[in-house]
């Protein structure tokens, strides 16, 4: 009789559980059964690693075998546990030592011939391992470099079966023959999803020619929407734009991302994890650097917006911008359903998806962006342009926006239509994103530094009793939000996002503490109330 044991790893939605991957040989009818809840793709790696250990000039036992996942009640899927098989069984027949496979976490799938092949949720599943104590791991080679991401993890990159067994038995490593040149690497396939490409509204990098995001100083005129955007970037605020067609609002929301500070490192890891269990992680760029930007369409589904799927939900649009923007265009066309379910993940910054598969906890913190137009024609705030939208379906168009979830909305802002000498360029153009990306990294930079100490980090993740109690605004500066909110004008949650605003824009300004006109321009931000507070009143927000 033959046992042996190794380790992979199973993931419930970005976090990663370790498994021990048993093998058992016993005299008997030669026969592979494989126990421990697996899905139909790990009941089918029977069939490939049976193959795959016979192409690597190795014997496959003729015995009686039982592979075992443990823990038995975690719900196992997907292809990444075949070199972990493999190796199991190979080290219950004596062909690898057991002894030095007991302490590895192996994750890879393996194709017919040999061949490791790349899985998704390779960064999850190597901080999972981390976290249990493990300190070697052996992957595919195309995704060593998101591996090495990990502290004090040692990682061995292989491309082919051939090639571990050779390192694990101390014999020369065979050299594998690249595929045929000028071809895509087909070993490339499984670590993106059918269609996870451009259509899905996502986007972490640049997608010009010239490699640069868009410039903030190509949106003509637009100084109130300009300054309710550098705010919104300074304290990671929500922002709502609404106004007719054509004003820029699409062009604002679409230059947010350039003007955010890049990922710090811890933020860059959870990214990266998201984006790598959901298969949308780019090719030979392992760590993601900036923030996300995730535009649905507006006929995207509640699944499709908070996560969820067959079996074990999979992370959607939510946790895809999370750390970035997520900005949904032409908002009241949105089903009222998909909308509502964005409350949790907007007041928590995580999304918890119950199935029948089991619960997951993704990570959803994220700077929402809506833009909307003021009726179904667009036209209803244009002088003279002849809207023929009727009083009540002007009404129930706006509506659409439930009230719940506006009131998570810290900005809002009516986006002007563009004059002729804004847009000719009469009136000069605005300020780059360069600019304005400096003014929000000084801000965040002072915000960071009040924060030192605690578990936030910009202004809008500061419980509202903590900003009343513990860092105080200037006297009688909360006289006009106080007296709105006597009138039903404001909210609790309302008066703690003012609050919010007012520090942000104090941090803008550069202000130890906000004053009574930092928290009067924070109220005509969110209430739409003029307070006689110019549009630029943030430092250099206007020309």
């Amino acid at each position: 009789m033959g046992f042996a044991r190794t380790c992979s790893v199973a993931l419930v939605g970005v976090e990663g559980v370790v498994v021990e991957v048993q093998a058992d040989l016993e005299p008997g009818v030669a026969a592979f059964t494989l126990v421990g809840l697996p899905d139909k793709s790990l009941v089918e790696s029977r069939d490939r690693v049976r193959a795959a250990v016979v192409n690597s000039d190795a014997e496959w036992p003729q015995k009686k075998l039982t592979v075992g996942l443990s823990p038995a009640s975690v719900p196992k899927s997907g292809s990444g546990f075949d070199l972990a098989v493999a190796c199991a069984v190979l080290g219950a027949a004596e062909r690898i030592d057991p002894r030095a496979i007991a302490d590895l976490v192996l994750v890879g799938e393996l194709g017919l011939d040999g061949r490791v092949r790349p899985v998704r949720g390779v960064l999850p599943a190597v901080l999972a391992a981390a976290d249990a104590g493990y300190r070697q791991v052996v992957v595919p080679e195309q995704t060593a470099g998101e591996a090495s991401l990990v502290p004090g993890v040692s990682v061995l990159g292989v491309r082919s079966l051939r090639q571990l067994i050779a390192v694990l038995n101390d014999e020369p490593v065979p050299q594998e023959e690249p595929d045929g040149e000028g071809r895509p690497d087909a070993m490339l396939a499984g670590l993106m999803v059918p269609g996870a490409g451009v259509g899905t509204g996502l986007a972490a990098h640049p997608d010009d020619a010239d490699g640069q995001w868009p410039d903030l100083a190509d949106v003509a005129g637009q100084h109130a929407a300009r300054t309710a955007l550098e705010i919104a970037a300074a304290g990671a605020h929500h922002l709502l734009l609404q106004g007719p067609p054509g004003a820029g609002k699409t062009m604002l929301a679409e230059r947010l991302p350039a003007v955010l500070p890049a990922l710090a490192r811890q933020e860059s890891l959870e990214v990266t994890a998201v984006h790598s269990v959901a298969g949308i992680l780019p090719p030979g760029e392992p760590l993601v650097r900036r923030p996300p930007y995730c535009a649905p369409h507006h006929s995207a589904t509640m699944q499709s917006l908070v996560g969820g799927g067959q079996g074990l939900p999979r992370p959607g649009a939510v946790s895809l911008a999370h750390r970035g923007v997520l900005f949904l265009d032409e908002a009241p066309e949105f089903s009222a359903k998909a909308l509502d379910a964005l409350r949790q993940p907007l007041e928590a910054g995580h999304v918890v998806v119950a199935r029948s598969a089991g619960v997951v906890r993704l990570p959803a913190r994220f700077l929402m962006v809506l833009a909307a137009n003021p009726c179904p024609c667009g036209r209803h705030t244009l002088h003279g342009a002849g809207c023929e939208c009727p009083a009540s379906v002007i009404r129930r168009y706006q509506a659409r926006l439930s009230g719940p979830l506006l009131d998570r909305v810290d900005l809002r802002v009516e986006v002007e239509p563009v004059s002729r000498s804004d847009l000719l360029g009469h009136g000069g153009r605005g300020e780059p994103t360069e600019v304005v990306a400096a003014r929000v990294r000084e801000a965040r930079a002072r915000a960071a530094a009040r924060l030192e100490g605690t578990p936030w980090s910009v202004n809008s993740e500061v419980p509202g009793h903590e900003l009343r109690t513990r860092w105080q605004v200037a006297p009688g500066a909360l006289g006009a939000a106080e007296r709105d909110m006597e009138r039903g004008l404001l909210t609790a949650r309302g008066m703690d996002r003012v609050l919010r605003v007012a520090w942000t824009v104090a941090d803008l300004a550069g202000r130890d503490r906000p004053d009574a006109r930092d928290v009067d321009l924070a109220l005509q931000l969110r209430t739409g109330i003029a307070r006689g507070v110019p549009a630029g009143a943030v430092a250099g927000a206007a020309p």
